[in-house]
């Protein structure tokens, strides 16, 4: 085998556990556990402790998405949207992946550990646990899977405001609140959208019966959504600016939900997704812009 072989497969191998990550998902759990940590106390800004947070939740993520990975291989290679990736396309061994997905988690709670502090490395490494052993088994058993994989979901806000302060209070609790409610809207628009492939699973991950009952789901919660999202003006941690901002997004999200809910369509169902992708990053740059 030449050199530009050799190299050729390393890069392809690299790749292919690059993927396994999910580096999307990871850099932006990474972020949202950042913005926690920024915010609990924006009149001292610590930026070597929120780059040592980043990076411990950033490899806690890596390693859970991973080991899910690696637990889902079956079903993932039942699905359309799943079939490539590097467990069921055999770019990546089982054995291989797994041990690649523990090293990264136990170094991403040591990394907490050392760097932040017990309390967040605990919230962390039961975040991955609460999503691989409990969530992940329920997806084929009940829709309870949905409310269950949004604490895991809204957990690294909270693991940043913990590093922070130390404590679970009522600011922290609160974001951890918005994040949940979150969660579940857009939880449910990807199980909408996704339903039949993961028919072919076997996930049941958005309750049985008709379109209008799980409208009636993403209305209500986008509905608590709307007021919630105002805590933070409430408890001081942002300004009017974060507040106004919070107003347009949460209105957007009721909004869309409501045109789902009037027309329950792959256009309107798409657009619930879509919106529920922007309103996350847009709603933490303005509580970032709002806290200073």
């Amino acid at each position: 085998m030449s050199d530009s072989e050799r190299g050729g497969r390393w890069w392809e191998a690299g790749g292919a556990y690059f993927e396994l990550i999910k580096p999307m998902i990871t850099a932006f759990v990474a972020f949202t556990a950042a913005v926690g940590f920024l915010v609990a106390d924006v009149a001292h800004i610590d930026l070597p402790g929120t780059l040592q947070v980043f990076l411990g939740v950033a490899l806690c993520s890596a390693g859970a998405l991973a080991l899910n990975q690696f637990l889902e291989r079956e079903a993932d290679a039942l699905m359309l949207r799943t079939c490539g990736r590097p467990l069921p396309s055999r770019r990546i061994s089982p054995g291989r992946a797994c041990l690649f997905a523990c090293v990264l988690l136990v170094a991403g709670v040591a990394h907490l550990i050392h760097w932040v502090g017990w309390l967040p490395a605990l919230l962390a490494s039961g975040s991955a646990l609460l999503y691989n052993l409990v969530y992940t088994p329920l997806k084929r058993l009940s829709p309870l899977a949905t409310p269950v994989g949004a604490i895991p979901g809204a957990l690294p806000v909270l693991i940043g405001w913990a590093a922070r302060t130390g404590a679970l209070d009522t600011e922290g609790t609160a974001l951890f609140a918005i994040h949940f409610l979150w969660q579940l809207v857009h939880v449910l628009a990807l199980g909408w959208n996704l339903r039949h492939d993961y028919e072919r699973a076997g996930f049941r991950l958005i309750p049985a019966g008709s379109d209008r009952l799980i409208a009636w789901l993403m209305v209500g919660h986008a509905a608590l959504l709307f007021p919630l999202a105002l805590a933070p003006r409430m408890l001081g941690l942002a300004d009017d600016l974060y507040a106004a901002a919070a107003l347009v997004l949460g209105g957007g999200m009721v909004a869309v939900t409501l045109a789902f809910l009037l027309a329950p369509t792959a256009r309107s169902g798409r657009r619930v997704f879509v919106a529920s992708l922007l309103y996350h990053p847009l709603l933490l740059a303005a509580l970032v812009a709002g806290a200073f």
